[in-house]
């Protein structure tokens, strides 16, 4: 129907008609005129709701961590899911984070994402850009435009380490890619006991004390598990996309006490045997042909791992229970995802949900030979000094608690990812291929002769088509007013209904820190690189996957022409997908968008600042001297409590007031120095920090009051570098994981109960050895000798 006539001149140019497009008809009263209403957004077709899609992501899981892909660790949930379901056994990844989730929630390649890496980096190139384009729809906005509720939780890792503060415009962040709600961490680790700052859809969370027991994959469960209650509170129809994002099992490994007593003793056979043992299941449950061959152990160096039986008593004590930790974590998502799936069980909706289960990449051996009881120390990419302890001691009790951020040794990373080469950040086959159990038991049922593995090659990008595909919502054309990415993925729907269809994903490159791999119709073309290494065509090794899944044989030299067509193909796909520039020995991942000149400015915090965002704190303290001048309007005899705290159990400092004192404590990445600088007098005080940047990587420190130095830290200890302090700075409390574990233990985050007036931080000039002053000064040689 038509509205009644109207004056024409009501609409003009830049007005539009009010009625314009109206289906009903409009009259000057109500019964003059009949109703009528925009249709709903409902997906799906044929006459029948949508599935629900969860996607659950698992950080740094090997190929062979989970039951059905051939582990002892226990996994009932996933078992029965891949009983009813499909797993791809040939299913390929990104071996790095952020790649991988912007590849997987995008379906386009890493590089044209803008994700040539983790979002930790800003050098100034398209493919480090560290953003999703205007003219990229996430998997998330496109079930959302068509009508799904959009939901994520846990680690999030594709906002920039720099936009991840509350200034930021959040361009990047969940809500604005899709999501209807978040709650999470926006980086890429965290501490599980103590998460160092959870963002609650568009907002960080100011908290300063975490209830006694907690554990973050419960509570990201919990809260999975809310929303998706509050939305069939609200409606009963309206399918959801639930996407899971663990942070475990990435380092640092911490699990529940008592999830680690379940797994005593089951390790102390070593990761030789558990390779074996698991390789032989792979085997029997045909996930590989008979005659497939497990490799050596790893011998590349600087990536080699020992013999377990020529380990002292020691060690093995200490290296099994890396692994029993590990392992409870592994259990402990399993009964996660078991407390999720009898949520939608008791809706009565988990047969008709798609619930995908996979990996982001393989697993690691970023814990080193010896694995490590100081995670912070470890996990640094620069140059440090010789004396730099990359494994501070700990009680071996503690390992996997509140106290200690460990990491297993790299001979369980190898073992996490039987049966393959390798580890996380290679091409190779141990940092890219990954479990993948999809269950969908109303829309994929399973013949009964169907054994439900799929030896196909898969890819990360054909998740978000293939999603799509199953849920009947297309993909637009356009997105915000602009033609959108073509995506590179391609549904493997045929492959999940016939596991007799070939694969439509017949080729694929892939490039991680200088490491590449092509891949095309079984051949697969790939290198080991060395960093600040010339990129020639001696690095390509080749191997024939349909004979050799598991890359043992090198067979370049009697295929060179294979090689040359490969090596050719890769550089193709990268010049058309944006990969280079590739890294080099210039040091040019350490520059910085020159707006963050801003960062190294002095800051003044007043009582009351939230905490102050990881990365923003960093800047005021990385590779340089800084003070801190904390102003106490009126500090009274009995006043206690922390003025300023920067850090947590992994590495930090606290100033604070005890029993009339004015104290120091320093956790350098667990080994923890204190210092007494005596009585602090009632009245108007100024406390200052000082902090002195000296060769070895050290910070000297001293502590005044009134100008007069009144204690100091007894030698140089180490600075913190990397990702410590990786709690912010907090004004007037140490807030969650603390710096002093005795001090929390006496008082817990012990807010200061004097009158603080502010607290400012004045950094120094960098030192000549930080990574952002040594890439400016090799850019500024290489201008000079061009």
């Amino acid at each position: 129907m038509t509205a009644l006539p109207r004056d024409p001149a009501a609409a003009g140019p830049a007005r539009r008609d009010p009625y314009e497009g109206f289906a009903g008809r409009v009259g000057r009263t109500f019964a003059e005129s009949e109703p009528a209403w925009p249709p709903r957004r409902t997906p799906g077709g044929q006459g029948r709701r949508a599935p629900n899609i969860v996607v659950v992501l698992v950080d740094d899981m090997g190929y062979s961590d989970i039951g059905p892909f051939g582990s002892e660790i226990a996994t009932p949930v996933l078992d029965e899911l891949a009983g009813r379901g499909l797993r791809l056994a040939n299913y390929h990844t990104m071996p790095l984070c952020s790649p991988a989730r912007a590849a997987l929630l995008t379906g386009l390649n890493p590089h044209r994402v803008g994700y040539s890496t983790v979002a930790n980096f800003d050098p100034g190139f398209p493919g480090y850009g560290m953003e999703i384009g205007d003219d990229v729809p996430t998997l998330a906005e496109v079930l959302h435009d068509a009508g799904y509720a959009t939901y994520a939780v846990g680690k999030w890792h594709l906002t920039r380490d720099s936009a991840s503060n509350a200034a930021d415009d959040r361009r990047n962040w969940p809500l604005q890619k899709g999501f209807d709600r978040y709650y999470g961490v926006l980086e890429g680790l965290t501490s599980l006991f103590h998460p160092h700052q959870l963002v609650r859809d568009n907002s960080p969370l100011d908290i300063d004390e975490l209830p006694d027991g907690y554990y973050y994959t419960d509570d990201i469960t919990d809260e999975a598990i809310s929303m998706v209650k509050s939305l069939r509170a609200h409606d009963p129809d309206k399918p959801f996309f639930l996407y899971v994002a663990h942070n475990a099992v990435h380092g640092p490994l911490q699990a529940r006490p008592e999830d680690i007593e379940r797994q005593r003793g089951r390790y102390d056979g070593g990761w030789d045997t558990v390779r074996a043992g698991r390789f032989a299941r792979q085997i029997a449950d045909g996930l590989f042909p008979a005659g497939t061959a497990l490799p050596e152990r790893n011998s590349e160096a600087g990536f080699d791992v020992g013999p377990w039986g020529e380990l002292t008593p020691a060690q093995q004590a200490r290296y099994a229970r890396y692994m029993e930790v590990y392992a409870a974590m592994v259990e402990n998502i399993d009964r996660n995802l078991g407390r999720l799936t009898d949520t939608l069980a008791a809706l009565g909706e988990l047969d008709d949900t798609i619930v995908l289960f996979t990996s982001d990449n393989g697993g690691t051996g970023e814990g080193g030979a010896e694995g490590t009881r100081s995670y912070f120390s470890r996990f640094v990419h620069q140059p440090v000094p010789e004396d730099w302890d990359g494994d501070v001691a700990r009680d071996t009790e503690l390992i996997g608690g509140p106290r200690s951020l460990v990491h297993y040794p790299r001979g369980w990373g190898m073992a996490s990812n039987t049966p393959f080469r390798l580890y996380k950040g290679q091409t190779y086959a141990g940092g890219v291929r990954v479990p993948f159990v999809l269950s969908w038991p109303e829309g994929l049922p399973r013949a009964a002769e169907d054994a439900g593995v799929r030896h196909q090659y898969q890819y990360v990008t054909d998740v978000t088509p293939t999603l799509l595909d199953l849920a009947g919502v297309p993909r637009p054309e356009r997105w915000r007013s602009r033609p959108a990415q073509e995506p590179d993925g391609a549904s493997f729907v045929p492959v999940l209904r016939d596991g007799r269809t070939e694969s439509a994903h017949r080729e694929q490159y892939c490039e991680m820190s200088g490491n590449r791999s092509f891949y095309r119709d079984g051949w697969k073309l790939v290198t080991l690189h060395r960093p600040g290494t010339p990129y020639d065509d001696g690095e390509w090794a080749l191997y024939d996957l349909r004979t050799d899944p598991t890359e043992t044989t090198d067979v370049a030299a009697d295929h060179p022409e294979v090689v040359k067509e490969l090596a050719a193909a890769w550089e193709a796909a990268a010049w058309r997908n944006g990969v280079f520039p590739l890294g080099d020995g210039s040091g040019a991942l350490a520059r910085r968008h020159p707006a963050e000149e801003r960062f190294h400015r002095p800051l003044t915090l007043l009582p009351g600042t939230p905490e102050l965002e990881r990365y923003r704190s960093s800047r005021l303290i990385s590779f340089r001297s800084f003070d801190v001048t904390v102003e106490l309007d009126e500090h009274a005899a009995d006043d206690r409590g922390v003025l300023v705290s920067h850090g947590d159990q992994g590495g930090g400092y606290s100033l604070y007031v005890e029993d009339g004192r004015l104290r120091f404590a320093y956790n350098e990445y667990g080994r923890l120095h204190e210092a007494d600088a005596g009585p602090l007098p009632a009245g108007r005080r100024t406390v200052t920090l000082s902090a002195t940047a000296v060769e070895g990587l050290r910070w000297e420190f001293r502590l005044l009051v009134d100008g007069t130095e009144t204690g100091r830290l007894g030698r140089g200890v180490h600075q913190l570098i990397g990702m410590a302090p990786l709690q912010g700075i907090s004004v007037g409390v140490d807030r969650r994981s603390p710096v002093s574990w005795p001090v929390y233990e006496r008082h817990r985050s012990f807010r200061y109960t004097g009158g603080l007036r502010s607290v400012t931080y004045t950094p120094g000039a960098q030192a000549p050895y930080a990574p952002e002053v040594v890439a400016r000064a090799l850019g500024e040689a290489a201008a000079a000798f061009e």
